[in-house]
């Protein structure tokens, strides 16, 4: 059941009235340019590349993109009124622009949640929001329940839980059970008898040490996603930039190999006690192929506090329309209830 919250009238007429005639840009605000771009030193060689737009003095708000890998871009800086707030992006480790690039070395979880924290203190703030999608939920929630003290709000889009049923359904033929034709071409790039766990497959592949090589069954592993993320997606599309996809692949799979460096399976579940009290909106694809809406729902019912919007024609990407959509509505309600919300999330 749904928990009413001040949102719930606009969560029902946006289900009787979907999106998706419209792109998702005609729901962002306008481009806009950063005003602070620095590489950041982290710590055992990894240099993060951050960036600061919308209003230096306004209501903080760090975008923790997919992936892992996927690394940050200028669309994700439109989801936020830029009178009001100060957005933070950076590329994870070892993507985008942060370097070394495709490494995985010194790139964990763990390394992640430091690193968000080592943003935090340069910056100076004390609380922010955290707004993140897929692997960025699941990012989200696990620094948040490391660091409950330093969120204001979650907002968080597609929800992954890192969790070994997720990695099955989505590498072990759930998903390929929708999409026969792209499924059998990203299993046919493995010999028959590697076939049964394709995780493992893909990363004697992905690690070999011949870069050309590398780049193949990378851009096999992106293609298989980048599919799937879009309901609009007929099952064709052109591959990923090299250079892109190396880097989406590796770290991806480096993460999934290791079940997110995360002490055992549900522990995102086992640990929302500690996150409890601060408040979370959640939006999601009601045929998001990539993270099945069950976890976003199992996550909200655990979670007292938070929200739940279930957009009734969209898929997995940021860029489905009605996820767009919704996710403006979501940081304009926390603009205009929320003052009092984001005020303190600065020091002084």
């Amino acid at each position: 059941m749904f928990r009413e919250s001040v949102f719930t009238p606009v969560y029902r007429t946006f289900m009787d009235k979907p999106s998706d005639q419209k792109t998702a840009s005609q729901y962002l605000y306008s481009r806009i340019e950063p005003y602070d771009q620095r590489m950041l030193d982290v710590g055992e060689g990894h240099r993060l590349y951050v960036e600061q737009c919308g209003n230096p003095k306004g209501a903080p708000v760090v975008v923790l993109h997919g992936g892992p890998g996927g690394g940050c871009n200028p669309a994700m800086r439109r989801y936020f009124d830029p009178d009001f707030y100060r957005v933070i992006l950076f590329d994870q480790r070892g993507c985008g622009r942060s370097r070394p690039h495709a490494s995985v070395d010194s790139n964990t979880t763990w390394h992640l949640v430091r690193d968000i924290e080592t943003i935090r203190e340069t910056f100076g703030l004390n609380r922010w929001n955290v707004f993140g999608g897929s692997w960025g939920a699941a990012l989200a929630l696990i620094y948040g329940i490391t660091h409950p003290e330093r969120v204001a709000n979650f907002i968080l889009r597609s929800v992954f839980l890192m969790t070994q049923s997720e990695l099955d359904w989505f590498y072990g033929g759930g998903a390929g059970a929708f999409w026969p034709d792209v499924w059998s071409r990203f299993v046919d790039m493995i010999p028959a008898d590697e076939q049964d766990d394709l995780i493992t497959a893909y990363s004697r592949r992905l690690f070999s040490g011949d870069v050309k090589g590398e780049i193949r069954f990378a851009r096999a592993w992106t293609s298989w996603e980048n599919t799937l993320a879009s309901m609009r997606n007929d099952g064709s599309g052109s591959p990923s930039p090299s250079e892109f996809a190396r880097a989406f692949a590796r770290l991806e799979n480096h993460y999934f190999m290791n079940k997110g460096f995360l002490e055992h399976d549900g522990w995102i579940e086992a640990n929302l006690g500690r996150i409890s009290g601060i408040p979370g909106f959640i939006v999601q694809g009601r045929y998001d192929m990539i993270c099945p809406p069950a976890g976003a729902f199992r996550l909200h019912a655990h979670w007292p506090g938070s929200s739940l919007r279930i957009v009734a024609r969209a898929g997995h990407a940021l860029s489905e329309p009605g996820i767009s959509a919704e996710l403006v509505r979501v940081t304009d309600g926390l603009r205009t209830r929320g003052r009092t919300v984001c005020a303190d999330t600065q020091q002084a």
